[in-house]
């Protein structure tokens, strides 16, 4: 069967969607999230893991959603329809690219929000706000953002806007154009900020505690935050990566692309941590710090260092660049179905949905504030959407499109994208998304409502 086209247009250079994908992988989970979690985890034997978790279950699945969208070549919802009604399947499968879809949505109202932090910071950063500061006071400015919801309305404002405006240009002139130019300046300020680290912080310490294996520091538990991560860090579950892999080229190598994704992503997470850890470890800090080692205990150590506020400038500039590159994937699959589904311009797709969006943040701005005490089976509004997002609708929806790459496609569907494949790399690929990767995502979707 010969290739769709998308009406949306494809990437025009070959290592496009690798810097797209990357771009959407490479976010807050990386830079934010990744270092404290190894932090509070034990360092080296999680981060070995997480290896293991990004090869078996990360890598396959993302190599199936891939699959589906360049055979697809529209928005996940309809990908998912038209490639059912090809192989005689149920409708209902619609409904993983409809969820695929909404957790975007729903992900990006409050990474939205989040982000906006990072902007704030930026600013603060720029004008010296850190310098020679108690970690008290940097507790408090960070308590203040939180707690004004008419500051975070602003950034969040502003971040959307952002967002929005690549989204409407295009796949080429907006999409293509910026991942770009974002994507070779977040990697040359990681290697900024690394040779900062390198040169004034305490890296030995950092990098042992990034790498050393201590198997008695494993916990089940933290077997299986290391198993979900790597599973959200891929962007996987949520549309953006089928939909940038229905503008992939035809006849690019789907393997390869996404190999170089992985590597890529995985290479910045552990750039973080080792940007990250020796200035912690420099400064007697806490590295199991929690989500506050971003905005709290990084600052207080960029205040006490030679030509801080350049430094943390420069690293909150990254912040920024890192998810922006990841908002604009999350926002594109709505686009992409209004444009489908709905005949409007990508101008308007852009701004419906980015308003559409900025509405449903409100709720993320007002629960660290006013609304703090509204909660819902002991979580606030934002708790709540970032637990029916990531922990339940990723995980169902990276698992429904592994089974059915895996047992609904056809072989010779599979093997027609997959040209490059030998037989036994192959059969590999289709065991680890039949029987691996769906009971892997399974004990991780467990842990994530209490089961395990």
């Amino acid at each position: 069967m010969g290739q769709a086209s998308s009406v949306h247009g494809v990437w025009s250079k070959r290592w496009t969607f690798v810097l797209a994908a990357t771009g959407s992988a490479v976010g807050l989970g990386n830079i934010w999230k990744f270092p404290y979690i190894a932090g509070e985890n034990g360092g080296g034997a999680f981060v070995l893991v997480y290896l293991f978790c990004i090869a078996a279950i990360g890598i396959p699945i993302m190599m199936g959603e891939v699959l589906l969208g360049r055979m697809g070549r529209q928005s996940p919802v309809n990908t998912m329809l038209s490639l059912a009604k090809t192989v005689n399947a149920s409708c209902s499968w619609v409904l993983v690219g409809v969820s695929g879809v909404l957790a975007g949505f729903f992900i990006l109202s409050f990474y939205s929000v989040i982000a906006g932090w990072a902007l704030a910071y930026v600013v603060k950063a720029v004008s010296g706000s850190f310098v020679d500061v108690s970690a008290q006071q940097i507790g408090q400015e960070f308590d203040a953002l939180l707690h004004s919801p008419s500051t975070l309305l602003f950034w969040h404002s502003l971040f959307m806007l952002m967002t929005c405006t690549v989204i409407a240009k295009g796949i080429n002139r907006g999409l293509q154009a910026t991942v770009y130019i974002l994507m070779p300046l977040l990697f040359a300020l990681m290697l900024v900020m690394l040779g900062y680290s390198m040169t004034s912080g305490n890296f030995e310490a950092g990098a042992a505690f990034l790498f050393n294996f201590d198997p008695s520091k494993l916990s089940g538990e933290a077997l299986l935050v290391a198993m979900g991560h790597a599973f959200f860090t891929l962007s996987l579950g949520m549309g953006a990566i089928m939909v940038y892999g229905a503008y992939m080229p035809a006849n690019e190598s789907i393997g390869k692309m996404v190999v170089a994704v992985g590597f890529l992503d995985t290479a910045v997470a552990l750039a973080a941590g080792l940007v990250i850890f020796p200035i912690v470890f420099a400064n007697q800090l806490d590295p199991g710090a929690g989500p506050g080692l971003m905005f709290v205990t990084l600052p207080i150590a960029f205040g006490q260092m030679p030509a801080g506020s350049v430094f943390a400038t420069v690293f909150f500039v990254l912040v920024v660049f890192a998810a922006w590159s990841s908002s604009i994937s999350l926002l594109e699959p709505a686009v992409a179905w209004l444009v489908e589904h709905r005949g409007l311009s990508r101008l308007s797709a852009a701004m419906f949905s980015g308003v559409a969006c900025w509405l449903l943040g409100l709720g993320t701005v007002i629960s660290f504030n006013v609304a703090s005490e509204w909660t819902l089976w002991d979580k606030t509004f934002f708790d709540l959407l970032d637990f029916l997002a990531s922990n339940v609708m990723l995980p169902l929806g990276g698992l429904a499109m592994a089974v059915f790459v895996a047992w609904i496609l056809p072989l010779d569907r599979v093997r027609e994208q997959l040209q490059d494949f030998s037989e036994g790399l192959l059969a590999l690929m289709i065991f680890i998304l039949k029987y691996v990767a769906p009971a892997l995502v399974l004990a991780v979707f467990a842990r994530s409502i209490g089961v395990l």
